[in-house]
């Protein structure tokens, strides 16, 4: 059985970053990555790739590349982990034992928690940027009027603005096409706001009227009929007024019964359903009850699981009130780091991390904004780029930021451990 000084469960953004931090730190530490892709994805330009303004082959690259220099790489899937006994197995069978374990292996989509999704997914113009962002823009280029109808599920979801990034796309995308007169976007969530984060939900609320948007709020999708185009919600409030934002008689809104709602669709954009992967919701890492059941139980300021003291955690399958995205993750790796090397050296845990994320929100072709927020939605701007912009107003510079600089800082900086 083999043995290693430190088990990094995977070679994501968050596996690949934290590993390469800490040989940064001391190229002598044993460390490992498992994780069984070939592949390594810049996820955060699919929304640009859906809508037609980025190349799906500069999103992909080799993991074996970005494996920090040290560090060694087992392919295979985790099946089970026992942090009574500090062990993990694979799927191959491999058994591993380890000093210490950080637990970073992302979300797996549940495309059978919405009936008929599983089944329609990638077809009958039902598309996902985080299944298949090439097929969205297939869906997109043969949109010719109708209902184009975007939603997400009540589950959490890693980078929560993504569904709402290719519908201003998709808007202009048909604004340029001459389609507006003939065409209705709609955005449908189980959710009671657009955005929770002021001032950034105030503008996003001034594009949606700009744009004429129409929003369900408290619409859960429940089902979906992909060869008779039609999607089906379930009504989460029993207050009408609450419902709707911009309603369109002439959408074919209807009532389904049973608290049930449809709406038909030429194009139906969603992001899946998520939760953590099998073998971490099957474990004793996992929360146990309550609204995070399932997700890996840390402290939500050191990261440090809060019954395993040698396990920490990050990244999407990480209980952490806030949103997940590869800029929460750019500050959870230091603070990992810093408070894993002082348990290493018996020292107290200082670093803290205080719910740093930010949602690059594309508001259309050419602008953006940058939302930026910390634990209990309170808005924490970049220092640094506030010195030259207002991040709550979307721009053509911001925009310069999401599709040349950050995938630069990404590939070059971050999974090296250096930003």
């Amino acid at each position: 059985m083999a043995h290693h000084q430190i088990v990094i469960i995977g070679a994501g953004t968050a596996g690949i970053t934290t590993a390469a931090r800490l040989l940064n730190k001391d190229r002598k530490l044993d460390v490992v990555l498992i994780d069984p892709s070939e592949k390594h994805y810049y996820q955060p330009a699919w929304t640009l790739v859906g809508a037609g303004a980025y190349k799906y082959e500069k999103t992909v690259g080799n993991t074996r590349d970005y494996i920090p220099q040290g560090a060694s790489w087992v392919k295979d899937y985790v099946t089970e982990v026992d942090p009574d006994n500090n062990k993990v197995r694979t799927k191959s069978g491999e058994e591993m034992t380890y000093d210490y374990l950080i637990v970073c292996p992302g979300v797996q989509y549940r495309l059978n928690w919405i009936e008929g999704l599983d089944e329609t997914m990638g077809k009958n113009n039902v598309c996902s940027n985080y299944i298949d962002s090439k097929y969205t823009w297939k869906v997109l280029q043969s949109f010719k009027g109708g209902n184009a109808v975007f939603t997400q599920p009540a589950t959490p979801i890693k980078c929560g603005g993504a569904p709402q990034k290719i519908m201003y796309l998709t808007s202009d995308y048909i604004a340029r096409h001459g389609l507006k007169d003939k065409s209705r976007v709609a955005f449908a969530t189980p959710g009671s706001v657009i955005f929770g984060v002021e001032p950034f939900k105030d503008r996003l609320m001034e594009i949606v009227t700009e744009k004429d948007i129409s929003l369900f709020f408290f619409h859960k999708p429940v089902k979906i009929d992909g060869p008779g185009h039609k999607i089906y919600f379930e009504l989460m409030e029993d207050d009408k007024d609450k419902l709707f934002y911009n309603f369109k008689n002439d959408m074919g809104y209807e009532d389904a019964g049973d608290n049930r709602v449809s709406l038909p669709f030429e194009m139906l954009h969603l992001a899946p359903p998520q939760s953590a992967p099998d073998f971490i919701m099957n474990s004793k890492l996992a929360v146990q009850e309550g609204p995070d059941k399932g997700w890996v139980e840390v402290d939500i300021y050191t990261l440090q699981h809060k019954r395993y003291p040698n396990v920490f955690s990050l990244g999407d399958v990480a209980a952490l009130p806030t949103a997940k995205t590869g800029a929460a993750v750019r500050k959870q790796a230091p603070v990992l780091v810093e408070n894993l090397w002082a348990f290493m050296h018996g020292k107290p845990l200082t670093a803290r991390y205080e719910g740093y994320s930010s949602c690059p929100i594309v508001t259309g072709y050419g602008r953006m904004l940058l939302a930026e927020f910390k634990y209990d939605n309170v808005r924490d701007s970049d220092p640094l780029l506030s010195k030259f912009f207002d991040t709550s107003k979307d721009s053509y510079a911001m925009w310069l930021l999401k599709k040349y600089m950050l995938p630069f800082m990404y590939w070059k900086l971050m999974l090296r451990g250096k930003a």
